[in-house]
């Protein structure tokens, strides 16, 4: 499973690495989105949605997020 590392970044940037990283996705395969910037959840969510990946959210401690990421 690849990391994408967004901790300590603010929307957009989240956003800007999983678009940079959304051609490499293939079938099957899992991608982990680290964030602690609650705003950027919904904005992955929606992003998920849009380009119909599917996404599971879990907030491993308080106010770090780690979304699961697949096509």
């Amino acid at each position: 499973m690849q990391t994408i590392d967004c901790l300590g970044e603010i929307c957009p940037v989240p956003i800007l690495k999983l678009q940079a990283v959304l051609k490499k996705i293939k079938e099957g395969e899992d991608y982990l989105l680290v964030t602690d910037h609650s705003c950027s959840v919904p904005s992955v969510q929606d992003f998920c949605r849009k380009y119909r990946l599917t996404c599971q959210v879990e907030e491993v401690m308080n106010g770090v997020w780690e979304i699961r990421i697949s096509r």
